[in-house]
């Protein structure tokens, strides 16, 4: 009876282990065919025959990597609010239309284009020091872009709800003022409220560069699913025609 339970249980291990052993292949063959399928889609968007390209709507479109199904979908980052360059007028009308009362918009946006360095009148780093010391914290604005938009959430007058309700609509690469055709309907919202004061110019000429986000979902055997996504720009002038500027998995992606 011991010999048996021994046998058994060593057959136990051995089936678990293979288990894990192919789960992870396979989670590995669906990485690599995401990561093939985000260079599809960049060198899609170098394609000198503009109506070959993938419009950058968000559409799914299916690819065969291998024996794994991949959708890839693509949008454009100008069409997202950069908090490291847009005006205070931008990210006031932003947060306004993300939930937050005229008031604390106003403060958020200034307290934002402290910490980043882009306030049109900063005023002296000792008194937004002492600012961030009454509120109980050890830190002050370091006047410099984000490094990640998780950083926002140390900006004074922030608050996790309302970092939520933003992050979707950010973006680490964009330009100071979005697109408004590729826009989704909060910065539309923003967009508009601001055009019509009159504190933006609508008019900007196109960018010489495409920055595009790309984001790739591969099916593989044994239920395997990965989700990879990066930021490219594209354009003639740049050395072999791209540049990536992020690449990574999971759903914390800046």
């Amino acid at each position: 009876m011991l010999i048996a339970f021994i046998v058994a249980h060593l057959t136990a291990n051995g089936r678990t282990e293979i288990r894990i052993a192919r789960n992870l292949v396979a989670n590995a063959v669906a990485e690599a065919a995401a990561n093939g399928a985000i260079s599809a889609a960049i060198f899609n968007q170098m394609d000198p025959n503009t109506d070959q390209r993938w419009p950058l709507n968000g559409e799914a479109h299916q690819l065969a990597i291998g024996n794994t199904r991949v959708v890839a979908q693509l949008e454009d980052e100008a069409g997202r609010i950069n908090p490291s360059t847009a005006p205070a007028p931008l990210l006031e009308a932003f947060l306004r239309t993300t939930g937050s009362d005229p008031e604390s918009a106003r403060r958020l946006a200034a307290a934002i284009g402290e910490w980043v360095g882009s306030a049109p009148a900063p005023r002296p780093p000792n008194s937004q020091l002492a600012d961030y010391i009454s509120a109980g914290l050890d830190y002050g604005p370091p006047g410099e872009p984000l490094e990640s938009l998780d950083e926002l959430g140390r900006v004074l007058g922030m608050t996790p709800a309302v970092l939520a309700a933003i992050r979707p609509h950010l973006t680490l690469f964009g330009p100071p003022q979005p697109n408004p055709s590729s826009a989704d309907p909060v910065v539309a919202t923003a967009l508009a409220s601001i055009t019509q004061a009159g504190a933006v110019s609508p008019n900007q000429p196109p960018p010489d560069v495409l920055t595009l986000r790309i984001m790739a979902t591969a099916f593989g055997s044994d239920n395997a699913r990965v989700t990879t996504k990066a930021v490219v720009r594209v354009g003639v002038m740049l050395p072999g025609g791209y540049a990536v500027l992020a690449w990574g998995s999971g759903n914390r992606f800046e």
